[in-house]
């Protein structure tokens, strides 16, 4: 399967009234990769991951999940877990693993090994007779993620999976992820904080009102988006970087200079402070995906727009 795709999305549109919230967007996501679906607030993740998941209709083109156009056919060999969590706060945290496990086609031998060895690998082990209404905010999202994988699916989409966990458990969910995909699963996942996105992801989808700005590898995202950027420390006076031919802009960073550069000639940049000072650092910076972003797409004014209120 890791030739195929586990997701087709073909000139796809979708409007409510006046707003384009989906606008001719194209994604083809390689089975068994983690690609990440980015974008601020009101950019169109959740109204794209809902009808990947047929809960509403594309106004026009076509999607195709599994090698399937109709999602029917593949329900059961599909994990989706909502923006809205959703568990009966009643019940305890096996019988709700057990009700949906059921209703995902999952037998009641399978269920009695699977329900708890995934509690143990969400660290719920020792809750599993406490009702929903008793767990923590974070303990009832890591519920509802062994939700969404107790049928162990082949594609598991995640809508906003991090919010509301702590840095620990945000890494026991990502090493999860981590697992699954080299299990060879596809794991699509939505979010707008970047560095989330940056430790986990084989392929980004940036997109902003409803449109596709960035499609790539994380490694060619990055290649393509350097910013030609160099922290450097110098012995002495460094008033004379400013007035170096090939430097655009000098920022203070503590005892470091960030220093960005007209072209990407950081050899020549380094050759010309050597003539001139003791270089006692020098370091070419990557611009991290929370950089890139914001190049993107704050020059179009998105921060604060009208689209944000909308549902992302």
């Amino acid at each position: 399967m890791s030739n195929m795709n586990a997701v087709l999305l073909d000139n796809v549109c979708k409007s409510f009234g006046r707003l384009q919230a989906v606008d001719n967007l194209s994604v083809r996501v390689p089975a068994g990769s983690v690609y990440g679906f980015l974008g601020p607030n009101g950019a169109g993740k959740t109204t794209t991951i809902r009808m990947m998941m047929n809960i509403i209709r594309p106004d026009s083109g076509r999607i195709e999940i599994l090698g399937d156009g109709k999602i029917e056919q593949v329900k059961a060999r599909i994990g989706y877990m909502p923006e809205e969590r959703g568990l009966y706060r009643k019940m305890t945290a096996r019988k709700v693993l057990k009700y949906f496990g059921a209703i995902k086609g999952v037998s009641d031998r399978e269920l009695v090994e699977r329900v708890p060895r995934w509690l143990e690998r969400v660290e719920l082990a020792d809750w599993v007779d406490k009702k929903v209404e008793e767990l923590s905010r974070g303990m009832h999202q890591k519920l509802q993620f062994v939700v969404t994988v107790i049928n162990e699916p082949e594609l598991v989409i995640l809508d906003e999976p991090f919010s509301g966990l702590d840095p620990l458990n945000q890494d026991l969910l990502k090493n999860i992820i981590i697992q699954m995909r080299n299990e060879g699963k596809t794991i699509i996942f939505s979010t707008h904080v970047m560095h989330e996105a940056e430790k986990l992801c084989d392929y980004i989808l940036l997109i902003n009102k409803g449109k596709l700005i960035l499609d790539d590898t994380l490694k060619n995202v990055r290649s393509r988006q350097s910013a030609h950027t160099v922290s450097i420390e110098l012995e002495g006076d460094a008033a004379f970087v400013e007035s170096l031919p090939m430097v655009t802009a000098v920022k203070s960073e503590g005892n470091r200079l960030d220093v960005t550069l007209a072209d990407d000639d950081t050899q020549q940049f380094l050759q010309a402070l050597m003539q001139q000072a003791r270089v006692k650092a020098f370091e070419v910076k990557v611009p991290s995906l929370h950089e890139i972003f914001v190049s993107l797409v704050a020059p179009s004014g998105v921060q604060g727009s009208a689209s944000d209120a909308e549902d992302s």
